[in-house]
């Protein structure tokens, strides 16, 4: 109903805003990850490097539903077919030892992924907890930790790891001697994002209020700060993913990383970079993909970024 004011117009009442849809769910105001999931959901760059990962991901676990040639089986291979240009029956053409490459580029996928994807958690994982550990009780175990960190940002991480890996090459630990690798000279990063989180974090009224009500130093640490340091933390954790899947293709590039008979994407490359000029396909196409890949995950986390950081909104 209009308001009328003595000798005036009528003015009709203020209305309320159309509360945000993601702002109440069951009556409940929104969290954080509430509103960067509906935040996400409306980003085109959100969308697209979701469904690249999701074929990747598909592409490495079900490699057979995208080709019916297994690379592995040396029969697949015909040396007098070297090089061959792209067919009906060979899409991308055929490598230097008469292999298909389409089938190889597909398979490599797993390792490349596998490798991303596992060194990224255990680089999260221990970057995180003791970024969490010495933001939390400070002082000298915050110093020491510091120190170690910064010893470990010293050291060129392909140059380590390329040391790394030549020294044990022959442990056997297959792909997981490139984890293990690039987790030890990766988890610095996360480190330093959820020291000064948790520093942030600290000072805030939950913690002091959860210490007044005899909350012990594990509690405050999981139940309090983790969760509210936590976003940082899987931001930097999707971008170095892709960073990683590079640094292993450059491993496998300089001899270190994935070995045959294993397939990656670094190791097509460096096969193929011998003959590149007679034959640029075997590795214009695994480079093409090892780009997408890395880019993927790159427009992920920056996606994810804007979506949890307010001030970029």
């Amino acid at each position: 109903m209009s308001n009328i004011l003595p000798g005036g117009p009528a003015i009709a009442p203020e209305e309320s805003p159309a509360p945000h849809p993601a702002e109440t769910k069951g009556g409940k105001p929104a969290s954080l990850w509430s509103d960067a999931w509906y935040d996400l959901r409306r980003r085109p760059i959100f969308i697209v490097s979701c469904a690249i990962i999701a074929v990747l991901v598909l592409m490495a676990v079900w490699p057979s539903l995208f080709s019916s040639v297994d690379p592995f089986n040396p029969r697949t291979c015909e040396l007098a077919t070297a090089r061959q240009l792209p067919s009906a029956g060979h899409p991308f053409g055929r490598d230097n030892l008469g292999c298909d490459m389409y089938a190889r580029t597909i398979y490599g996928a797993a390792n490349s992924l596998k490798i991303g994807i596992s060194t990224s958690i255990f680089a999260a994982l221990i970057g995180g907890l003791m970024g969490l550990v010495a933001g939390f009780f400070g002082g000298a175990t915050d110093t020491v930790a510091s120190r170690i960190t910064e010893i470990f940002f010293a050291i060129p991480s392909i140059l380590g790891a390329l040391l790394i890996g030549s020294t044990f090459r022959g442990s056997g630990l297959g792909i997981w001697l490139v984890v293990i690798s690039l987790t030890i000279l990766g988890w610095p990063m996360t480190f330093r994002i959820m020291r000064a989180a948790v520093i942030t974090a600290k000072s805030q009224d939950f913690v002091v209020a959860a210490r007044a009500l005899g909350a012990g130093p594990a509690r405050i640490m999981f139940r309090h700060l983790l969760p509210n340091a936590l976003a940082p933390v899987i931001v930097v954790a999707t971008i170095n993913l892709g960073g990683f899947i590079a640094a292993e293709a450059a491993l496998s590039y300089l001899g270190v990383g994935v070995q045959p008979p294993e397939i990656s994407w670094g190791l097509m490359i460096a096969d193929a970079q011998r003959r590149f000029l007679e034959a640029p396909l075997p590795l214009i196409f695994p480079a093409v993909f090892l780009s997408v890949t890395v880019l993927a995950f790159i427009m992920l986390g920056d996606a994810v970024r804007d979506a949890l950081d307010p001030k970029l909104r």
